[in-house]
């Protein structure tokens, strides 16, 4: 039987349309994750604005009970003013992170957890005050809570830059968990040094955590240096050319010089405690600008993606009109052009999505590529640094619950480790953590 051929079979192929269509969707994406992205940056904003008046809170509190337990009687008024204050920002604080629930992210479980410890410590603030107003909490009792109800917020900010997937909103988002962390410090050696000058003798352990503290803000400074933009440094100087920096190191070499067991001057802690107060003060404004930075930069990378999403619903629909039209002739120009085309490269095309209609959609998908393989790059080096720093705070962590050594102290047995050994920080913690099991914490 004599074979017949049989007509060959046409296969069909995804249309323009169809490529658009998933171009499409990855932008849709692309924007639903700036969006919650938006909303983490207002919860950090309104964070840092909450801590700082937490700390400023913690501060008069702790004037209060230190004058309060010398025999003298501290008015209240300011601390008054001052919890009416840090409430307008609490409830701030509740209304952006509320938003999170309506719009969870796929990877926001940690940022999530974060808030709900937050939730926990904010919500036993009233006790925390009840104790202050009753002296039943010592100035270093006192600290102590409010350093922990301040740290639980500050992780916050470090989850919201850790789930970052815009490299141009990371940088600054590290930036400012930084500042945030060495005003953090700041606050506590203020505390720190206040209490030791009330005591009025100097003591050398307390002189040795006044170090650790001074060694921390300076290490968190240099990092946020690190990170800033270019436009925000100089608006950073000019802060630091208003901190009384001279009289504070003044302040600094009394308390650090003064030998183990001599006299302290009660009467400087007041001293002391305005001139840290006016520096951390002065740091604010830095704060604010940062997070005004990233709220406008939020706000430009999603509109620049609204732009992109409506070109492409343009050139989807003029592919559309000429899909009705087209003939083979066409078709087979469009698909030769795919092996034709040149390779992608990793370097970005300036114009992104938005370089005009006349693109052919294979350079519209190379571009978007490209253009993710970039960020994807610059996220891995940025989220290095962050890995690095969670396996150094899970190390410090250890040695805190089996030594029992607050936070400065356990960094400076980490460095001092990596400094002997000649090896960096991250590689010692890295030792440090694997050795988890036998440094288990004491009962």
């Amino acid at each position: 039987m004599k074979h017949v051929p049989q007509p060959r079979r046409r296969l069909t192929t995804p249309s323009m349309t169809s490529s658009l269509s998933f171009l499409l969707a990855a932008k849709h994406t692309e924007l639903s994750e700036l969006q919650r992205l938006a909303q983490s940056i207002a919860l950090a904003r309104s964070t840092a604005a909450l801590v700082h008046e937490l700390q400023r809170e913690r501060g008069l509190s702790s004037l209060w009970v230190g004058q309060a337990s010398m025999g003298q009687a501290p008015p209240e008024s300011d601390l008054r003013q001052q919890t009416r204050c840090t409430d307008r920002w609490v409830a701030q604080w509740l209304h952006e992170s509320a938003a999170l629930i309506a719009a969870p992210s796929a990877h926001g479980a940690r940022l999530l957890s974060r808030v709900a410890y937050a939730l926990q410590g904010l919500e036993a603030l009233a006790l925390l005050r009840s104790r202050v107003a009753a002296m039943a909490l010592g100035t270093q009792g006192l600290s102590a809570d409010y350093a922990r109800l301040i740290a639980s917020l500050l992780a916050v900010v470090f989850e919201a830059a850790d789930s970052a997937s815009a490299p141009e909103l990371l940088r600054p988002l590290v930036a400012l968990f930084n500042l945030m962390q060495g005003k953090e410090w700041a606050g506590q050696e203020r505390a720190a040094g206040a209490a030791l000058l009330a005591s009025a003798q100097a003591q050398a352990h307390e002189q040795a955590h006044l170090i650790d503290l001074i060694e921390a803000q300076q290490r968190c400074l240099e990092v946020f240096e690190s990170f800033a933009s270019a436009a925000l440094l100089p608006f950073w100087q000019e802060r630091q050319r208003a901190q009384p920096l001279v009289e504070r190191s003044r302040m600094r070499r009394l308390l650090l010089q003064t030998p183990a067991g001599g006299a302290l001057e009660p009467a400087q802690s007041r001293v002391w405690f305005a001139c840290c107060s006016q520096c951390m003060d002065e740091m604010r404004p830095v704060e604010d600008q940062l997070t005004q930075s990233l709220v406008a930069q939020a706000s430009a990378c999603m509109a620049q993606v609204q732009a992109e999403i409506g070109q492409l619903e343009q050139r989807q629909h003029q592919a559309g009109s000429a899909a009705n039209g087209a003939n083979g002739a066409s078709e087979t120009q469009r698909s030769s052009a795919f092996f034709e085309a040149a390779r992608p490269t990793l370097q970005p095309t300036p114009q992104g999505l938005a370089g005009g209609l006349e693109k052919s959609v294979l350079d519209l998908v190379q571009e978007q590529g490209q253009r993710l393989q970039a960020a994807a790059a610059e996220l891995e080096t940025l989220r290095a640094s962050l890995n690095e720093r969670k396996l150094i705070e899970r190390a410090k962590g250890l040695l805190m619950a089996h030594q029992q050594l607050d936070e400065p102290t356990a960094h400076k047995a980490l460095r001092e480790l990596a400094m002997n050994q000649n090896k960096r920080m991250v590689d010692v913690a890295e030792a440090v953590l694997s050795m988890s099991r036998l440094l288990a914490p004491r009962r």
